[in-house]
């Protein structure tokens, strides 16, 4: 017998990957340093990770990869453009957009008015 419910058959959802900023990682990486012996694994547990994870971010701040990491969409390094620049951009994209459709419409009545051209010419021909 088959069952009637139709979410049985569905997969569960996939999970998603976890991502750490650096200064999490940076700041996991001292917290862990700094417990005694038997506080590390404690630690781990509560941030639910893996010593690779605290070594292997160790390691990346040790080069010096960390400190170096910033997330350049929301950077201060990257200046918020005014309102009406984006809205000149905006426009600006959209004149490129109806002149290349503007383009597009000459071409098309051209070849319309050479098709009908020609077929006038061969309607007075066949008279």
């Amino acid at each position: 017998m088959t069952s009637s419910n139709p979410s049985a058959a569905d997969p569960a959802p996939r999970p998603k990957r976890r991502t750490f900023s650096p200064e999490y990682k940076l700041r996991i990486v001292a917290e862990y340093d700094a417990a005694p012996e038997g506080e590390k694994g404690a630690v781990l547990r509560r941030e639910r990770l893996y010593h690779s994870h605290v070594t292997e971010w160790r390691a990346a701040r040790d080069a010096g990869a960390l400190e170096n990491l910033v997330d350049h969409r929301t950077s201060p390094a990257r200046p918020k453009k005014s309102a009406a620049e984006v809205e000149n951009e905006k426009l600006r994209r959209q004149v490129e957009r109806l002149e290349k459709e503007l383009a597009r419409n000459k071409a098309a009545l051209e070849v319309l008015g050479k098709a009908s051209a020609l077929l006038e010419m061969i309607s007075e021909s066949a008279d």
